[in-house]
């Protein structure tokens, strides 16, 4: 019913990590030279770096893992250590597979998915869950979409949160990072594969990340710096959540958006998140969707009968609340054309199954057509 296999590790700074997982030259370190200088540049580590950004910016890709692959090529190491963001711990989740050359090939599994080296992920963001899930996302620019290895083999056996970490985190990118957070509680919520045990951590991670952002608001932006540990802990909550239960259509249609228009992951899921549960509440308000509907209720303040009288509007104050952080976008706005909505509805459903059967409801090619036209 339920794993987590990772042990889970916080400090209070980056020095106090290195000293007891005693880094060394048997190490590769994957992360961004904004997070090395004032972090780990003064310790002067054994390890060998590697600085993600300089190989591409956004988010990863199929050339992006692929160069590194070749720069780090004859050089052995005993461990991955993943310091970063999204992009750095999917890179990093790769690099502990054995005779990998171009990782496409591990993607499309035409190698076996074999882990050769340990794996320690340090997550800089407060929203990608990802040092706890066996998935890793790319974009594979040959097939214009991302696509998603999931397998034990690349999940980490370490994962270590140090809020000092986030300090250089703008605000903008805390809020997209802390959105998908939310989004991964609320799809795996609903997701046929959850249970008592995933909707555990997926309720306290809607509570954690709502409390912060209410106080946000109340109290403005630099609130956030008082609530890294607790958002990081939401977000590693809802990581656990959806590593065991999933995600769903709110991901799978923001592929297609991320892939051709290079909108990061969690600002391109954010675009869909309310529309889509709307569209769940419509479909079926009675089934597991009441629950989250009335949790969601209770922590906006809202009387918990909407739930069964108008769900709808949790989803409207949802959106309030969230816009009042960061606003949402039209489809268009990132360069989507129209001619872009069947194309990337025949694109889900091609290459986004593994998402989408995790959906609260099944969702039609013209339910999807309809989304993405309403959202354009």
């Amino acid at each position: 019913m339920f794993t987590v296999k990772t042990t889970i590790s916080t400090f209070k700074t980056f020095a106090d990590f290195a000293k007891s997982f005693n880094l060394n030259e048997n190490d590769l370190v994957i992360t961004q030279t904004f997070i090395y200088e004032p972090f780990m540049k003064e310790l002067n580590l054994p390890c060998t770096f590697i600085m993600q950004e300089k190989y591409g910016a956004g988010e990863p890709s199929d050339e992006m893992m692929n160069n590194i692959l070749h720069d780090v090529k004859g050089k052995t190491f005993n461990r991955i250590i993943g310091i970063g963001g999204g992009t750095v711990i999917d890179i990093s989740k790769v690099f502990v597979l054995k005779d990998v050359e171009n990782v496409t090939d591990a993607f499309e599994r035409k190698i076996p998915i074999v882990k050769e080296k340990e794996l320690i992920i340090v997550p800089t963001t407060c929203g990608t869950g990802s040092e706890v899930t066996n998935i890793s996302i790319a974009e594979i620019k040959s097939k214009h979409t991302k696509m998603g290895l999931a397998d034990n083999a690349i999940l980490a056996d370490h994962a270590v949160l140090i809020p000092e970490l986030l300090k250089g985190l703008p605000f903008k990118f805390y809020v997209y990072s802390s959105i998908d957070a939310l989004i991964h509680a609320s799809e795996s919520f609903v997701s046929p594969k959850a249970d008592r045990y995933t909707q555990l951590f997926s309720k306290e991670a809607i509570h954690m990340i709502l409390d912060v952002y209410t106080k946000i608001i109340e109290k403005g932006e630099d609130y956030r710096f008082e609530a890294f540990e607790q958002m990081l802990v939401a977000s590693n909550f809802a990581g656990i959540a959806f590593g065991n239960a999933g995600c769903g259509a709110v991901h799978a249609l923001s592929y297609p958006l991320g892939g051709n228009y290079h909108v990061p992951h969690g600002e391109a899921n954010y675009q869909f998140f309310t529309h889509i549960f709307k569209l769940y509440t419509q479909k079926n308000p009675d089934g597991m969707i009441k629950n989250l509907n009335k949790i969601y209720a209770k922590e906006l303040g809202l009387d918990e009968n909407l739930a069964d009288s108008n769900p709808e509007a949790i989803y409207g104050k949802l959106a309030e609340l969230l816009n009042n952080l960061i606003k949402v976008n039209r489809l268009s706005f990132y360069g989507m054309k129209e001619e872009d909505i069947a194309l990337f509805t025949d694109n889900v459903l091609q290459t986004q199954q593994r998402l989408l059967n995790n959906n609260y409801v099944p969702l039609s090619k013209e339910e999807i057509f309809e989304i993405y036209k309403q959202l354009y």
